[in-house]
């Protein structure tokens, strides 16, 4: 057991040799160069000042670090910071105070007996300062001396995992990591369905040195970090890849397929998608008050603040804290009746659903959509179970048997951003029909060959139903094609059209389908000129169906 001591206390009395040699007298060759190979082993444990050093720790391996003063300092501040990476961890400042007897000054009698005496008295002369367990930033602040020699000692009980520890004797210089506000927390002064607003206490070292400090603000849907540091542990274990540091927000990051960078108003944004949930950082500069967006209805996220130093990549945490958004609205639901038309229109970012019942009045009914613009997706159930579920495209039928008294629920979601917009009806099977019998196609098709510096011709196709044709044109730039294209409202009739673009009206048809094909050459164009094309068909009731539009250019020269 006294050997035992021995050997532990080892390093310790090799680094006090070291670094007080001053106070030891010579030691003979062989013993100078025997602690000159164990000094120099050992001399990787020294733990840097003024810098921020990382350690890796294996699970149940304790590492042990050390260091003393440099000469001459008689008492001094010095401060230590441990950042846990990951999982808690045990941490301990032991300090050795130094003596004559222990340094060699007594060398006489029996030298077993000296070295158990000596071990004892070193034993007896080490104490334990601090000692903490946990994953919370922690820093000791004490006073030291040159006749002590310091030990830092790290576990880990649960799994390997690393740590950042800061040492520094120099107190007069400035901090290395930002300094909190004397209420370090985070609170949180509003709630909606899809935002929280926060607000929190300025950092002093904010107001002392702006420019170099940040705010930079971590979301997530699983729980609080206590550092930057464990925070891009556990992304990363997540299989998500991030930048380097968040500290570093102007950098031109190479990101990941599973990241999206957004940059506004001198605000960066890093979204990490993964199947544990999505990740979101956002530097902000040195705002104190932020509103998260995009987030969605009734989840509980998150929020973690870290004041970082751009020029030294340190950081501090706030208190972090955590809110729920509000419950998505129930949709407001619109009775339909037999027969009547009702547009529902979408707002892709505010309003993505619309529901709408009826109670059937007849065994046969059918449902009736016509898309206006956007991109939808329609689901019916009856009496709760579905019975259609599909994305609409152009005009749709669903034609459905049940029970008198049947409760049909319509919702139909917008399934991108933009507005949408469709028209719905519901009637009996024998009713008389909305929307006129449509051709197989309602593309317009245009013959190259054919165009002149004035005119061009153009064909559709029709039905076996004699029905109403009528024909639009009308100027459009190059630039403005995309636009006209996408947001053209495919339920508007030509009462929205100016009257100077309509071309003419026509009726035809034939009971030969291979033959329902009609040709018409609109002349009197300018030469080298886009022109836009609309062809709207009219069936019994009079509602229009708008044929998809079609740009053509005359000739430049003929």
């Amino acid at each position: 057991l006294k050997m035992s001591w021995f050997w532990f206390y080892l390093p310790l009395h090799l680094l006090v040799v070291a670094c007080l040699c001053h106070s030891i007298k010579a030691p003979t060759s062989s013993q100078q160069s025997f602690k000159t190979d164990l000094f120099n082993f050992y001399h990787s444990l020294i733990l840097a000042d003024g810098k921020e050093t990382t350690i890796h720790l294996l699970k149940d391996i304790p590492r042990r670090y050390y260091f003393v003063l440099e000469e001459g300092r008689a008492l001094a501040p010095f401060t230590i910071t441990v950042t846990p990476c990951d999982v808690p961890i045990e941490w301990s400042i032991l300090v050795h105070k130094a003596s004559a007897s222990f340094l060699g000054k007594g060398t006489q009698g029996d030298h077993d007996t000296q070295d158990v005496s000596r071990s004892q008295k070193f034993s007896s002369m080490v104490s334990t300062i601090f000692n903490y367990k946990g994953n919370s930033v922690e820093t000791y602040m004490g006073m030291s001396s040159n006749s002590a020699l310091y030990m830092l000692e790290f576990l880990s009980t649960e799994r390997d995992t690393h740590i950042t520890v800061y040492l520094t004797t120099d107190t007069t210089s400035g901090h290395l990591y930002p300094e909190l506000p004397m209420d370090p927390r985070i609170d949180v002064i509003g709630i909606g369905h899809t935002t929280v607003t926060l607000t929190w206490k300025h950092s002093p070292s904010v107001l002392q040195h702006r420019e170099n400090i940040q705010y930079c603000l971590l979301v997530n849907e699983k729980h609080n970090y206590k550092s930057l540091c464990a925070a891009e542990t556990a992304i990363r274990s997540s299989g998500m890849k991030l930048p380097p540091t968040l500290a570093l927000s102007l950098s031109p990051y190479l990101l990941e397929p599973q990241q999206v960078m957004i940059l506004s108003n001198s605000e960066l944004s890093i979204i990490n998608r993964a199947s544990s949930g999505e990740v979101r950082q956002i530097c902000m500069g040195t705002k104190n008050t932020y509103t998260v967006s995009n987030l969605r209805p009734s989840i509980q996220y998150y929020f973690d603040l870290f004041v970082v130093n751009l020029l030294t990549n340190a950081s501090a945490a706030y208190t972090g804290t955590f809110a729920k958004t509000l419950d998505e609205p129930e949709p407001k639901v619109t009775e339909l009746k037999d027969g009547k038309v009702v547009q529902v229109v979408l707002d892709g970012k505010k309003q993505k659903s619309y529901s709408l019942q009826y109670q059937a009045k007849h065994k046969k009914i059918q449902f009736t959509f016509q898309l206006c613009r956007g991109q939808v997706r329609v689901h019916i159930t009856k009496n709760g179970k579905t019975v259609a579920l599909e994305s609409i495209s152009g005009l749709k039928y669903f034609s459905l048997k049940g029970k008198l008294l049947d409760v049909y629920l319509v919702q139909v979601r917008s399934t991108e951003e933009t507005n949408s917009s469709v028209k719905v009806q519901v009637s009996p099977r024998f009713h008389k029909p909305l929307f006129p019998l449509l051709p197989e196609s309602l593309k317009i098709k245009s013959f190259s060959k054919l165009r002149t510096c004035n005119s061009v011709t153009i064909a559709w196709l029709g039905t076996q139903e004699e029905s109403k044709y009528c024909v639009y044109k009308k100027k459009i730039e190059e630039d403005q094609i995309w636009m006209e294209l996408q947001n053209a409202d495919r339920c508007s009739g030509p009462e929205s059209r100016h009257r100077s673009e309509k071309v003419l009206c026509k009726y035809f048809y034939d009971i030969n389908l291979q033959r329902a094909v009609t040709t018409e050459t609109i002349k009197g164009l300018d030469a080298g000129t886009l022109y836009l094309f609309d062809i709207y068909l009219f069936g019994p009731s009079g509602i229009p169906v708008r044929y998809h539009s079609k740009v053509v250019k005359t000739r430049k020269t003929c």
